[in-house]
């Protein structure tokens, strides 16, 4: 691993943490309770402040705000983290906030993740492994986004949403309420639009396990979400049709899309 650089121009506080092979470039600044993971690298005009974990062999590129205190009124100044895991890719003008004392005081970000420019990562979510936040994706406080979500471009995520593993959101939509996992999401108010089959096939998912899927999906538009999920936990069921029963019965704050027609 290459020597860790910084450049003449940057300023890294005393009290930083710096793993092997960090490079910090131009006009960075980095805060004194700030840990830089081996390999990180921080390309230009990068800031990183607060109680701020960056995992391995994570890029973030120019002019990102990184562990800046919360966008909340109720925030009172509290010491609260953001972790943010290895080899993400964190584009131009990306925000990330850490935790408020109310939300756990904890922002948690996954490995894997590619988060293009002008994309918001709000106080206290959590998202998981391997997700894409599109363009300009603005994600509310206390959400959680499970692993291999993708969000289109110029999407709002409202506060305390769950978005479900492997589901899609398509772009300029607004989610208000709890996304089932490996479903695609549409339209300027978030309408359940069915399964997410590409998702599912790069997943290896087969035509059986996407058919019980279907039937799922079916059974839960006609009936109370809970009650359903309640009666078809007690069957025989696959795994990922398990994943979507047990992601129902969950904790949540909000309703769940529901299918159309």
């Amino acid at each position: 691993m290459p020597e860790t650089a910084i450049h003449p121009s940057a300023i890294v506080e005393p009290g930083a943490v710096l793993g092997q092979g960090v490079r910090i470039g131009p006009f960075c600044h980095v805060g004194p309770l700030v840990r830089l993971g081996d390999g990180v690298e921080l390309k230009s005009h990068v800031v990183v402040a607060g109680d701020t974990e960056i995992g391995p062999e994570t890029v973030v590129f120019p002019f990102a705000c990184i562990g800046e205190v919360p966008q909340d009124l109720k925030f009172q100044g509290e010491r609260t983290r953001l972790v943010i895991g290895a080899r993400n890719r964190i584009r131009e003008y990306v925000t990330m906030n850490p935790g408020t004392a109310g939300g756990g005081g904890l922002t948690q970000v996954g490995d894997d993740g590619l988060f293009m420019a002008c994309s918001h990562v709000a106080h206290d979510c959590r998202i998981g492994n391997h997700v894409i936040l599109v363009n300009s994706v603005a994600v509310a406080g206390h959400c959680v986004l499970e692993d291999e979500v993708i969000v289109g471009g110029l999407s709002g995520v409202h506060q305390f949403v769950r978005i479900g593993r492997g589901a899609m959101i398509g772009a300029l939509t607004m989610v208000t309420a709890d996304v089932l996992p490996h479903a695609l999401v549409s339209g300027p108010r978030g309408q359940l639009e069915g399964l997410n089959l590409v998702g599912l096939k790069r997943r290896g998912a087969g035509r059986a396990e996407i058919a019980a899927l279907r039937d799922l999906l079916a059974a839960l538009g006609a009936g109370s979400f809970r009650e359903t999920a309640r009666l078809r936990a007690a069957d025989e069921v696959t795994p990922m049709e398990r994943e979507v029963l047990d992601f129902i019965l969950g904790p949540s704050d909000r309703s769940f899309l529901r299918p159309q027609g």
